[in-house]
């Protein structure tokens, strides 16, 4: 049962964008793009509900990865295909194709990598590429604005093709990226981000599309701010190895302090 859960939320999040997919087929495309959605908050979900119960199998590995690959790739590539590449029969088609062909190559490059130790991105707390759900969100940022103002320029075919390649490479990029795990305000600024996270929630309700373009605005600043946060920490890093290397430090005071250590880089 404890195994099941997970992947049933799993499995929800794979039909949700499933059927982003078909409201894309009947034009539809803000219940679409909110399928998608729907399918990035469950994604969200099931791995902490894996964790949580202790059920973390390679088979719910393998299926959020399967289902990410569909709900977060193959899904959004054909709703804005629909939505507005189809007027480039060709050149739409291959933005739309490599946007997917990307999203899978991440998840792929991911999974390669389950078992490998080194990792610097992940070691210093970052991630490398963007990530699958976040690029989806990222790719409808036309879409979001196209809603919000009902202006149709946001739907210009080469634009909007040329704004997929360039998230579909954002994805299978290097670059370095900020995570969740390292996003922690420091205690005299939590009371300020509660009441952000409180103003995002009734801007979402209010003012749906706009509020998520802007959104989407923000990841996009955060991500030079990313790097060059990550090559402080890559200069940090060598000399505080060097430091400890050079001190003349007796063996059970190592073991002793290994043991008081706090738990992570923070």
């Amino acid at each position: 049962m404890r195994v099941f859960v997970p992947n049933a939320i799993t499995a929800a999040a794979l039909c949700s964008g499933l059927t982003g997919i078909r409201f894309a087929i009947g034009g539809d495309y803000e219940r679409a793009v909110q399928a998608i959605i729907l399918a990035g908050l469950l994604d969200g979900i099931d791995g902490r509900a894996a964790r949580l119960l202790k059920a973390q199998t390679r088979f719910g590995a393998e299926l959020d990865s399967l289902a990410d690959s569909i709900s977060f790739g193959v899904a959004p590539a054909l709703i804005v295909y629909l939505w507005t590449l189809h007027q480039l029969p060709s050149l739409g088609w291959i933005a739309a194709l490599a946007f997917a062909i990307c999203c899978v190559l991440r998840l792929a490059r991911f999974n390669s990598r389950l078992d490998e130790l080194d990792q610097p991105h992940k070691q210093a707390g970052f991630l490398t590429g963007v990530p699958a759900p976040i690029g989806a969100g990222l790719a409808f940022l036309p879409m979001y604005l196209w809603i919000a103002t009902g202006l149709s320029e946001f739907t210009n075919p080469i634009a909007v093709g040329v704004w997929m390649v360039m998230i579909a490479f954002l994805m299978i990029s290097s670059l370095p990226t900020l995570s969740w795990s390292r996003m922690r305000p420091p205690p005299s600024l939590r009371l300020g981000v509660i009441a952000l996270v409180g103003l995002t929630v009734a801007a979402l309700l209010t003012e749906p599309w706009f509020t998520l373009a802007v959104i989407t605005i923000a990841y996009l600043i955060l991500i030079p701010i990313g790097i060059a946060t990550y090559a402080k920490v890559r200069r940090r890093a060598p000399r505080h190895t060097r430091a400890i290397q050079g001190q003349d430090v007796p063996p059970q005071s190592t073991a002793t302090g290994d043991a008081d250590a706090p738990n992570g880089p923070f």
